[in-house]
């Protein structure tokens, strides 16, 4: 085994959502471990409320788990992911339509110094403006792979299958 990835889901969705099983696929095919938390107990909470909670299951599901560890999440998995860095060690983080703020929530997302990550946002994300998720990239020297779609990036499932690969493989050699 090469490592583990832990896959966040975004709100409204669920662990068999599209885009982490696609990378929980791509993981897998690559030698490396992949666990997908459940969230929707959490999401009941509302958005502001299930961050608590959420960074809570995430930083369970991150202890003893195996080196290298890489946190990936979509929306609120990906705000959850970088919260979580902050919290627990982990490897690197790989980030898809990245929320920076979530009204209500007196967090503002983070990640911690040193760790790597990359960023995958679509231009016309309805819900996280493209130019705050960008702006944080830009900030913190962080990749980001713009992409000509919404929030849910469906669209580009098979260039995120890619990047993750890539992303996946730079981190193993």
């Amino acid at each position: 085994m090469r490592g583990h990835v832990i896959l966040s889901h975004g709100s409204d969705s669920g662990p068999d959502a599209t885009k982490v099983s696609a990378l929980a696929r791509v993981a897998g095919s690559l030698g490396w471990s992949a666990c997908k938390p459940d969230y929707r107990d959490e999401d009941r909470l509302g958005y502001a409320g299930s961050v608590s909670p959420r960074v809570a299951r995430l930083l369970d599901s991150m202890y003893d788990a195996p080196r290298p560890l890489v946190l990936a999440g979509s929306s609120m998995g990906a705000f959850v992911s970088g919260l979580a860095s902050l919290r627990a060690p982990c490897d690197a983080l790989f980030l898809m339509a990245l929320p920076i703020d979530i009204p209500g929530c007196p967090e503002r997302f983070d990640v911690a110094h040193g760790v790597p990550g990359m960023l995958v946002h679509g231009w016309r994300d309805e819900l996280c403006p493209v130019d705050a998720a960008a702006g944080f990239a830009r900030a913190h020297g962080m990749p980001a792979l713009l992409l000509d779609d919404d929030h849910r990036l469906s669209g580009q499932v098979a260039m995120l299958e890619r990047q993750f690969a890539l992303f996946l493989q730079m981190l193993a050699a």
